[in-house]
């Protein structure tokens, strides 16, 4: 192809309607063509990325291999797509307001009056279009946070309207709208989607492609009338309806022939048909699973279970590569005490105690995991799961009693989860933790060996807090491991203890590496375990 094609993402009506997932099974049907593509979230807050939002404000916060703290629809799109993505993949207003304010200081703009409109929708332009001028991608995808007619958005939508002039022929916008169904008429409503086009009218943007989220079946009379009253072509109303699994989206958009609409907007020709054999390869798996089993899932978010997204999916992708459906137990850590922990795990074949900050629930996750050790239950820590394990094994097994970590309580009498030496500086909260890629050394005696099949892997991490080395040896002698460590700087990585069954607890977060087509090789494992149990 002579030149990117951009494509962008827009949403009316209501938030949630699923932008991110249309995005990125656009993106695989084009992928599957052969396409080189990536996609681009913009969100409107202002802060300058989610990594100081409670999830039960934002969900999970997905880390990229840069470093880069992101919105949890990029982790769908390396899902999809294979592809890692970057800090350039999530861009907010609060970054976009940054990088123009950090300009001005230098005296960038010639001491001429900074204002939204050319200064903020240049920065916003130029932060979509650099993935197409470096990364050497065909097709951009750029999905817009929040809903049209927000205040927050409007910079977002008056950059595109822009862009849409200088790239010509070269993009197009994608609508994702709502038609619901009353049941009191029995009727499907095609006004909110004629008012929701409307305000992008009064924005200056005609959609090319509307992609209606429906409960129900959309008959040609339908979408007919909402091509005539929204000024888009009769084969760009696209249906989507509600579907059992995110993985099946990309099939029905494929039957919908919204890559057909795309391909031939944009005018590119000669495309092979997408080759979609490994994913429906995938899927057909999924939905007929040979065995079941069921995991607890230990939190303190559990209530938002989009907090701990990347790990339910990859929970699916370890699922799938058994042959096997795993039912996912949520239990909130803070309900669980010594009294009540048998009776909550006992239908559980395996437990994960997943990753989190602060006091709340700590203790629940100290007991659920104290519960999988003496029984021998197939266990999974994660980050600070991993340091619960440190602890609670520190205080039932080598009897250092108060063990705990320096983030919880700063006068324990035995850290052995300590702050790291180069956090000890820090006063910024936002983007200062230990983040992203790096290197892991592994025993090869070790589970974890067994599982990666390789001495030396790359994972991600989003921590502030270590094993605390001057404890090792003490654990050492009583059974639990240090099987993985980084090479730089000593710091422990994994732990296991080689008696039990199944008993790994990880620093890092290999669930951000899962996806469809790779199913990452720990949570794999986790799963068979399990089954094994």
């Amino acid at each position: 192809m002579n030149s990117t094609k951009y494509i962008f993402v827009t949403g009316g009506v209501t938030s949630s309607l699923g932008k991110g997932i249309i995005s990125a099974s656009l993106a695989k049907l084009l992928q599957a063509r052969g396409l080189s593509v990536t996609i681009q979230k913009l969100d409107p807050y202002i802060n300058i990325d989610p990594g100081t939002l409670n999830p039960y404000e934002h969900g999970e916060c997905f880390v990229t291999n840069d470093g880069a703290e992101t919105d949890l629809d990029l982790g769908h799109y390396e899902r999809f797509l294979n592809v890692s993505t970057s800090q350039a993949n999530n861009i907010t207003t609060g970054r976009i307001y940054q990088s123009v304010i950090q300009k001005e200081r230098k005296g960038a703009y010639l001491g001429k009056t900074v204002q939204v409109i050319p200064h903020i929708t240049d920065e916003i332009k130029d932060s979509i279009k650099i993935l197409g001028e470096t990364g050497d991608y065909d097709v951009v995808i750029t999905e817009i946070g929040g809903t049209v007619g927000d205040i927050e958005s409007l910079p977002f939508v008056e950059a595109v309207r822009q862009l849409k002039w200088e790239l010509k022929t070269n993009c197009l916008f994608i609508h994702l709208t709502l038609v619901p169904y009353l049941s009191a008429a029995k009727e499907l409503k095609t006004k909110p989607t004629q008012n929701s086009v409307k305000k992008m009218l009064e924005l200056g943007v005609q959609p090319d492609i509307l992609v209606c989220r429906t409960e129900h079946h959309l008959d040609q009379e339908i979408k007919d009338k909402i091509a005539r009253f929204c000024n888009v072509a009769e084969n760009a109303v696209i249906e989507s309806r509600d579907a059992s699994s995110i993985y099946e989206v990309p099939i029905l958009m494929q039957k919908e022939g919204l890559d057909e609409v795309v391909i031939e907007k944009l005018q590119m020709t000669g495309l092979p048909s997408p080759d979609l054999t490994k994913w429906k390869s995938f899927l057909h798996a999924l939905q007929n699973p040979q065995k079941s089993i069921k995991i607890a899932l230990v939190g303190k978010y559990v209530e938002l279970q989009d907090s701990y997204k990347s790990i339910v999916e990859a929970l699916n992708h370890g699922g799938v590569a058994n042959n096997t459906k795993v039912g996912i137990d949520w239990v909130h850590s803070a309900s669980l005490t010594d009294a009540n922990v048998a009776n909550k795990l006992k239908e559980v074949s395996g437990v994960l105690v997943a990753p989190g900050f602060g006091e709340r629930g700590i203790e629940g996750k100290i007991t659920a995991i104290k519960y999988a050790r003496e029984n021998n239950i197939p266990f999974l820590g994660i980050c600070l799961g991993m340091q619960c394990a440190v602890i609670e094994f520190a205080r039932n097994v080598l009897s250092l009693n108060h063990a705990h970590t320096v983030e919880i309580d700063q006068k324990t009498p035995h850290p052995v989860i300590n702050m790291m030496e180069e956090q000890k500086s820090i006063s910024n909260l936002g983007g200062t933790m230990r983040l992203g890629e790096y290197t892991c050394e592994i025993e090869s005696t070790s589970k974890v060996f067994e599982s990666y099949q390789s001495n030396s892997i790359q994972e991600r991490h989003r921590h502030r807090y270590e094993f605390n080395n001057e404890y090792l040896s003490s654990f050492v002698e009583n059974g639990m491991i240090p099987t993985g460590k980084n090479p730089q700087t000593g710091l422990i990585e994994i732990v296991e203890i080689p008696k039990h069954k199944w008993f790994v607890g990880v620093q890092f977060h290999p669930e951000y590496k899962s996806s469809v087509e790779q199913p990452h090789p720990l949570f794999t494992a986790f799963v068979k375990a399990c089954l094994n149990g």
